[in-house]
């Protein structure tokens, strides 16, 4: 009579088939698996960097086969600049950008980097030398060990200048100007050593308080002044020079580990491709956007006398190499390659 049920020789056959199976199939499956990368910051609508996250945004998806769902939030539609950062941080956001200047509680060596404190930085070459080279490598390494983000690039809003109500023709003419400046200690020295009273603003406020009469100026970018508006309040521009703002490119450290090695190898590949295109493209379109701003009605000037700007804060130097050994080292390392 024959046996009922399954022998134990086709149990074992059928389960070493299953495992077989298993095998094939878990990465079939994580070769599936998506992930979500939400990009959130505070740049313009139209700027280059916004144009620029937006490209990155649609070739991550297209390239990874929609293995990666990239979605796009500028102008400060997932919280403020300092919101986002710390969103970043925590991995709630993927990805933001920003000036290593916003680590300068953490680490202050980094800040350096981010046109602390004032004139660090002589030209666009200057700025090239150090960040797409040895130091930016270095930094993006120590971004990644205290903040548990990696700056995967460098994007940049190029030299900020003065917006203001009233004329600013020379380094007297700051004295009592309630300008805007970010929520950084580093900033509002700089701008007490120029005899300004500098007034901490988060960064979409700005409009606001130039209409109410909170501050009388700001310093910005020139693609930010035309993004925002700005210029309907204020009529005044100065062309200073005073601080290069690179904008780090800020990739959460968790989540790009939690990438398949392939993934991870396109999140830092196209980085480079598309940031290295925003870099050209802002620095060709920075005499455009000057124009529009003196066509939309803003009166801009130079200074006859930067050097005595910049001698007002040569001593923000030492003060913040002073922090620790290494942001020292790191400004001397800047100032060398000028």
């Amino acid at each position: 009579m024959p046996t009922k049920g399954i022998s134990r020789r086709t149990l074992l056959a059928s389960g070493t088939a299953g495992a077989a199976l298993s095998a094939i199939a878990a990465p079939a499956v994580l070769a599936q698996q998506k992930f979500v990368c939400r990009m959130g910051h505070s740049e313009a609508i139209g700027s280059p960097l916004t144009m620029a996250f937006e490209n990155w945004a649609k070739i991550l998806t297209a390239q990874s086969g929609g293995r990666i769902d990239a979605q796009h939030f500028p102008a400060s539609q997932l919280g403020s600049y300092t919101q986002n950062i710390e969103q970043n941080r925590l991995g709630t956001i993927q990805v933001t950008t920003g000036g290593p200047d916003t680590e300068e509680a953490v680490a202050p060596e980094i800040a350096a980097t981010g046109g602390a404190p004032g004139f660090i930085f002589k030209d666009e070459a200057h700025v090239d030398k150090v960040l797409q080279g040895e130091i930016g490598a270095e930094v993006s390494r120590i971004a990644r060990q205290k903040t548990g983000v990696e700056f995967v690039d460098y994007g940049e809003v190029g030299f900020r200048h003065v917006l203001a109500k009233r004329p600013v023709a020379a380094l007297g003419d700051l004295r009592g100007l309630k300008i805007r400046v970010p929520e950084l200690k580093i900033w509002v020295d700089f701008w007490k050593q120029l005899g300004a009273n500098p007034t901490p603003l988060a960064y979409a406020e700005q409009y606001s308080a130039l209409s109410t009469g909170l501050i009388d100026a700001l310093e910005a970018d020139v693609f930010s002044i035309k993004g925002f508006k700005w210029g309907e309040q204020a009529k005044h521009m100065t062309l200073t020079n005073h601080w290069f703002l690179p904008k780090a490119t800020r990739v959460n450290a968790r989540w790009l580990d939690s990438l398949p090695a392939e993934l991870q190898k396109l999140v830092r590949d196209t980085a480079k491709t598309v940031f290295a295109e925003q870099r050209r493209q802002n620095r060709a379109n920075t005499a455009a956007t000057l124009e529009e701003l003196k066509a939309s009605g803003i009166t801009v000037r130079t200074l006859s006398d930067i050097p005595a700007w910049a001698k007002a804060t040569e001593s923000l130097f030492a003060e913040f190499g002073a922090k620790s050994p290494a942001t020292k080292t790191m400004i001397d390392k800047i100032r060398a390659l000028a």
